[in-house]
């Protein structure tokens, strides 16, 4: 029996956020700091002819204009994870070829911020214009290369079963569909928007990032301005929200090379409308999908294939396209060829977001299938249990065990599918002005990212005099609690309390290395990692004890702070620290590595009940019910908050985020007032719950959901619609339009 896994625990620092007490990179203050404003692209594709700052630098208080001369064209690859990571290289820290709007041509340093703002309006740029092409169709077609040397369509990869074999088994089903679905970029809206401090002193960078990959960012400095490891330092401040977009270097390089040109620290903010056009974005996609489908609802083999926007720079287009390419593989037992190709266009670049890929491939797949179930009169949930994975069965990749019917079963019966199903019937036969719908949706997404690449991290304990511990741990916490969790494992296993283990913010010098935190990570991987190390510290307690209580170690044990020979207390952590340091004269610390050699895969079920107004198109979401595979909840507190908090993101991506451009490339959803995310107070009732039969190469049976959490939400939505208006929208997110058509045919 279980401890403290699977309690709820307070995330560490929740009381100091909402306080206001907790400290983030914008809230840095530095001896001597300068302010600095990026020059950003205003047209989508062309060249810069000459950027006019003489008037600028008459301002008192503006330090430096900087260019794209002041700064290395050293090429790189933004979402780099490590040294040698072979990835196209296509960026530069700033451009004389603009690709998008928001592209990065210079930069204004000045005293105080209001002055760098003040000088940027006076600075005139004369471009070279050429037609950007927006949409990743239109991109893959043409025959103008965005990039010179590169093709649009980027590159291009296949898994799955055999294509002939799948387009033999289409035409011999007794029905074949067929559905085109579009599906548009959209922004993770953290609330922190990005920041960074660059300093630069004695030949040593050290930089405040708002970053979820402190190391790669160090790598990246290193290559891009030819510096030595050992001579950069990077420290991520609390992070304010992230989904992703801040694994990848936005402003970092930007801010080094303006603080190594006039010697001294300098700060660089974004505002909300500068993250949203020149930081990262999800991919948009294209998606095309055909399936051979017998009358019973058995699906033979379906062909998908998708295009995804990458944006102006190939960033983590191929990864992410990698990584979408085996999710489906995951989830559906038939045969199914995947095919798909990131492509450049003259749009914001696109990069990791929560899901990396699996949210567009679960919800072209589900409107898919829910479209079949509609055309064939088959209850969805009963449809979608006759293609998917059996418990015990893996992928083509061996990942795990598979509960996905088990989160169906849960997830059906706490949403009370059938009754509501006669519910929504009779309501929508009163007539009354609404309609209402209920809808499902499945999705999967792994947990580490092996065998794709290296998967390791090294973590330091240290027993201190009384009894407590210190924690030294690379791992990011982006507000989603991974720290917390990993405090519980080390907790359960040394039979402390989680306020006993102290840990630091992460710090390139002073912490040991950490491959990043994407991939769901925090838990799986470095969980895993903090339960071996915690193993380590228990074993040196107790042989520590062995010496100063000349016992035998195999008839000593440890609980509630304490070793314990049987019934006897022999004495107290603090006690064991102390001899060590007085007697051994040694301290009592660990260091270990881990690397994850298996990886595993989530699951979820999701359920909705929508109305429709049908006057206006209008979609209300009233209840909604989520069931997880998580193998063992950990934190029960922090893994329902990620829960809840994908849902709120998947209701988002249905409904009403988007991001659309004008024929120029301009941004038409560049604030928070246009660019609609849902509030708290427009939450539907949520009633979460999870699957907890365990699997191997996790704590305590652990697997991450935090990417999971918002894959299946967008299309339950979309299906509940469906149900409701009678016809399957692919129109993402759902179009009121389109609504009113179908309700009023």
């Amino acid at each position: 029996m279980n401890r403290i896994i699977g309690s709820r625990t307070p995330i560490d620092d929740a009381l100091a956020k909402a306080t206001g007490e907790t400290t983030y990179t914008a809230d840095i203050k530095l001896a001597n700091m300068c302010f600095g404003k990026l020059i950003l692209s205003t047209i989508a594709f062309g060249k810069v002819k000459s950027i006019n700052y003489s008037e600028a630098l008459k301002i008192k208080g503006v330090i430096d204009v900087l260019t794209y001369k002041d700064f290395p064209s050293t090429k790189y690859n933004s979402a780099l994870r490590f040294k040698g990571h072979g990835i196209l290289k296509t960026e530069t820290v700033l451009s004389e070829d603009v690709r998008f709007v928001g592209d990065r041509i210079g930069i204004v340093i000045a005293e105080s911020l209001e002055i760098a703002e003040k000088a940027l309006k006076l600075i005139e740029v004369e471009y070279e214009e050429f037609k950007p092409i927006i949409d990743e169709e239109a991109a893959a077609s043409s025959n103008v290369q965005l990039h010179e040397g590169l093709d649009n369509k980027v590159g291009t990869i296949s898994t799955g079963s055999d294509a002939d074999k799948v387009t033999e088994l289409i035409n011999k089903a007794d029905f074949v569909f067929e559905d085109k679905i579009k599906i548009p970029m959209v922004n993770h809206v953290s609330i922190e928007t990005f920041s960074v401090i660059g300093d630069y002193k004695s030949k040593k960078v050290t930089v405040y990032a708002s970053t979820q990959n402190t190391f790669a960012v160090r790598v990246l400095i290193s290559d891009v301005y030819n510096l030595p490891l050992n001579k950069i330092k990077v420290i991520q401040p609390t992070l304010g929200g992230s989904f992703g977009g801040k694994l990848e270097v936005v402003t970092e390089l930007v801010a080094v090379g303006a603080a190594m040109k006039v010697n001294r620290p300098v700060k660089i903010v974004l505002s909300r409308k500068e993250s949203m056009i020149a930081s990262r974005t999800r991919n948009g996609a294209t998606i095309k999908v055909k399936s051979g489908v017998n009358k019973d609802g058995t699906i033979l083999a379906t062909d998908f294939r998708i295009l995804t926007n990458t944006g102006g720079y190939v960033g983590s287009g191929m990864n992410v396209i990698g990584a979408m390419s085996h999710k489906l593989l995951k989830a559906y037992k038939y045969p199914l060829r995947y095919t798909g190709s990131p492509v450049v266009t003259n749009t914001p670049i696109a990069g990791a977001m929560r899901g990396y890929g699996s949210p567009q491939a679960f919800l072209g797949m589900n409107i898919h299938v829910n479209k079949i179930a509609m055309a064939l009169g088959i209850d969805p949930i009963e449809l979608n249990m006759k293609n998917i994975v059996d418990k015990n069965e893996v992928d083509i990749l061996s990942f795990g065990n598979p509960e996905l019917k088990e989160c169906v079963i849960k997830g059906k019966e706490m949403f009370d599918w059938d009754q509501k199903k006669k519910d929504t019937t009779e309501y929508n036969k009163q007539n009354n002005g609404y309609i209402r719908g209920i809808g499902f949706g499945i999705g999967a997404h792994g947990a580490g990212v092996y065998p794709a690449h290296q998967d390791c991290i090294n973590l330091l304990l240290r027993l201190n005099e009384d009894g407590t511990f210190n924690y030294w741990s690379a791992s990011h916490d982006m507000g989603n609690g991974s720290l917390t969790a990993q405090k519980i494992i080390i907790s359960e296993v040394l039979t402390t309390d989680v306020i006993d283990i102290e840990s630091t913010e992460v710090n390139t010098e002073t912490c040991p290395w950490n491959l990043g935190d994407y991939a769901s990570r925090g838990v799986f991987v470095e969980g895993e990692g903090a339960y071996k190390l915690a193993e380590a510290m228990k074993s040196l307690i107790l042989e520590t004890a062995v010496l100063k209580f000349k016992v035998n170690k195999e008839a000593l044990s440890i609980k509630d702070k304490k070793v314990w020979l049987d019934d006897t207390e022999l004495g107290s952590f603090g006690d064991i620290a102390m001899y060590a340091q007085t007697t051994l004269q040694k301290e009592l610390s660990v260091l270990i590595d881990h690397h994850s050699i298996a990886g595993r895969t989530s699951y979820g079920a999701h359920f909705a009940e929508v109305e429709v107004d049908k006057s206006t198109g209008d979609v209300k979401v009233i209840d909604y019910v989520a069931v997880h595979d998580a193998g063992t909840v950990i934190n029960r507190h922090g893994i329902e908050g990620q829960l809840e908090g994908g849902i709120q993101m998947g209701i988002g991506y249905a409904l009403s985020e988007k991001m659309t451009f004008d024929e120029k490339g301009n941004l038409l959803e560049n604030n928070l007032k246009k660019y609609r995310i849902y509030k708290a107070n427009e939450m539907p009732r949520v009633r979460v719950d999870f699957i907890e039969n365990g699997d191997n190469g996790g704590p305590f049976g652990a697997k991450s959901i935090s990417e999971c959490a918002t894959v299946p939400s967008a299309q339950t939505i979309i299906n509940a619609v469906a149900n409701a208006i009678g016809e399957q929208t692919t129109i993402i997110p759902i179009n009121k339009e389109e609504v009113l058509n179908i309700i009023n045919k």
